[in-house]
């Protein structure tokens, strides 16, 4: 069985919109697009994670921005080891429109999300990986399928935008398994799965 990983770079306050530039969302009025520039530098902040073989979950607005970047990026590029295994990787995206999908390897979900993605999961084949997605990533984790969490908590407050988690995510237990911190202040942590919410009292019986 394949797992799914959610990988999201995320602020303290949990905002995980348009890391990566200032007009990659602005819905809602977001006016801080690019918060992750200023504390870049280690291109391996995944830890790996692109290193095995992986396919992609995305939805459709960041299948559009990566459809429209990572194929001009040349293999001897600075990001080019990415680039290539990106390009490489099965593409499963939730969108309306699949006859639209023209980045090679991408495969349409169908109106089901959640039960497509169920579906893969019980396939032989590489993990799949999310990136950015919120709106694919809240349904997910309404529905209980993510297998693991790897987070790039970021040194910045953003006081509005889209947020990892919202009201309709499932409650569930998750197991810290690595965590490090970039020289820029990234903390970098691997969460697994880990059974059902477990309570207590600290009050004696």
């Amino acid at each position: 069985m394949s797992r799914l990983i959610a990988a999201v770079m995320v602020s303290l306050d949990g905002v995980m919109q348009a890391p990566g530039g200032p007009d990659e969302d602005t819905s809602g009025g977001f006016a801080h697009g690019g918060w992750v520039w200023p504390y870049a530098g280690e291109d391996e902040a995944m830890d790996g994670l692109f290193a095995q073989p992986f396919a992609l979950l995305l939805g459709r607005r960041t299948y559009d921005i990566f459809a429209g970047y990572w194929p001009q990026v040349p293999s001897d590029a600075p990001h080019g080891g990415i680039a290539d295994a990106f390009n490489g990787a099965t593409k499963y995206v939730a969108t309306h429109h699949p006859d639209t999908l023209a980045w090679r390897h991408s495969h349409a979900l169908g109106a089901d999300v959640v039960s497509a993605v169920r579906a893969l999961k019980h396939r032989d084949g590489p993990d799949l990986v999310t990136q950015g997605s919120s709106d694919v990533l809240h349904q997910l984790l309404a529905s209980d399928v993510v297998d693991e969490l790897r987070l790039l908590t970021y040194p910045v407050l953003l006081g509005r935008g889209k947020r990892l988690f919202d009201d309709r995510t499932q409650a569930a237990s998750f197991r810290l398994a690595a965590s490090r911190t970039t020289k820029t202040g990234v903390i970098v942590s691997r969460y697994l799965r880990d059974g059902d919410v477990r309570t207590g009292s600290f009050v004696d019986d």
